[in-house]
């Protein structure tokens, strides 16, 4: 072999000095291809001396814990390729007898000859021989037409084509384990990193992940040709705004069904003038941009506090746009009141026009229904809101998007 692989190594150096640039079109079209299938053929005997070794313990016998590990030093891979390594060869090695042969003479890639190794190994065991031998034969067939990700999904149907009678049975058996394996590693975390952020990530069974998406994907679409949100940031948004909608129905276990509270331990001239954080009841800190914006229609407990941080006085809930009251802002407004939303009334809270931390009422002349979105975006202050003398809101734009600041308003909803 080595000196089949110092002549193999030879005829490379050959090709390396050779000037590419002076071949026909059919001539470099010719040599790619030649090219690819002499690296298939070196990376299927790769394959085969990695499996010889592992079998044979030598990296153990040289002092390395692994393999793996013994390949990483030797080879100068990474500790992820090294593993790669190993465990592809012991694939292709327990592969049947026809996917090494097309390995070898280069009519698979090894990356195909993985997808064929693993969908043959999957296999029923009531197909049987025969049957994994058709199954084997027909998917080296196709490996001449489809990439690795192609031959995949077809081989999850190869029983379709060689074994009918089994295909259904079959296919049942194996969405009832991935649907087991999904439910038993269905998880969301939620993790308070060191600059104000909390990173969420998980897994979902299909089923969950439906109604996940069926829920928020009516909310991710732009609001409009100033939405400049990324589709990550449109779907987190969407997140909290069925988290907002769900606690809303008033419909969910006591320890989880009220609106936020947040306890605001700071005086109340900070409060008012909003120079000072706040915190929830989970301890998480609000700047006070984010809590003024909640307390527009949440539950607020102020703890106004003394000079020696004695608390001094604890309100109770009040300053909500609920009941009758919010019954007559849907009535008005009809859903999300800025101009050309057509978010609806359920995804909506109520906003104070002049904020209730500087003397606003919590009546319908001090109310207007926002989205999430323009809920924040009406906060950060470039916007401007008044109620007409009609009682319907009017949105005057920033001077930078009109100059004149013209009033607008939401014909969307309009009922008449």
């Amino acid at each position: 072999m080595l000196r089949a692989l110092a002549q193999a190594g030879d005829a490379v150096d050959d090709c390396a000095q050779a000037s590419s640039w002076a071949l026909s079109d059919s001539e470099l079209l010719a040599s790619l291809d030649a090219t690819h299938v002499l690296a298939q053929q070196l990376a299927a005997v790769q394959l085969g001396l990695v499996r010889e070794l592992d079998s044979r313990g030598l990296a153990a016998a040289q002092g390395a814990s692994s393999t793996a590990i013994w390949l990483r030093e030797r080879l100068r891979l990474t500790s992820r390729s090294a593993r790669q390594l190993v465990q592809l060869a012991s694939t292709i090695d327990a592969a049947p007898p026809a996917v090494r042969d097309a390995l070898f003479s280069g009519a698979m890639s090894v990356e195909q000859g993985r997808v064929v190794a693993e969908t043959i190994a999957a296999l029923p065991p009531e197909a049987g021989p025969e049957v994994a031998d058709k199954a084997t034969q027909l998917l080296v067939d196709w490996a001449d037409r489809f990439d690795p990700t192609v031959l995949s999904r077809l081989g999850e149907r190869v029983l379709t084509h060689v074994a009918p009678d089994l295909a259904d049975k079959a296919e049942l058996a194996a969405l009832k384990r991935a649907t087991d394996r999904a439910e038993a590693r269905r998880h969301v975390t939620l993790s308070a990193q060191h600059n104000g952020e909390v990173r969420l990530s998980g897994s979902l069974d299909t089923e969950t992940a439906s109604l996940l998406r069926e829920a928020i994907d009516p909310l991710c679409a732009p609001t409009g040709e100033h939405d400049d949100r990324s589709p990550g940031q449109r779907r987190a948004d969407a997140l909290g705004e069925v988290c907002r909608l769900a606690l809303r129905t008033g419909e969910l276990p006591d320890n989880g069904g009220d609106r936020p509270q947040l306890i605001v331990t700071v005086s109340l001239d900070e409060l008012v003038n909003g120079v000072r954080a706040g915190t929830l009841e989970t301890g998480e800190p609000l700047t006070p941009g984010a809590i003024r914006r909640l307390a527009c229609d949440a539950s607020v407990l102020p703890a106004v506090l003394g000079g020696n941080s004695q608390v001094l006085d604890v309100g109770r809930q009040r300053r909500l746009f609920n009941g009758p009251l919010r019954r007559a802002l849907v009535l008005r407004d009809g859903g999300c009141a800025f101009p050309g939303c057509d978010r609806p009334s359920r995804w909506c809270d109520g906003h104070h026009v002049r904020h209730w931390a500087d003397g606003g009422e919590t009546a319908l002349s001090n109310a207007v229904l926002l989205c999430g979105y323009h809920h924040r975006l009406i906060h950060r202050g470039d916007w401007t809101i008044r109620i007409a003398p009609d009682g319907r809101p009017d949105f005057l734009p920033p001077s930078w998007l009109n100059p004149l600041r013209t009033p607008r308003r939401n014909v969307y909803h309009r009922r008449c």
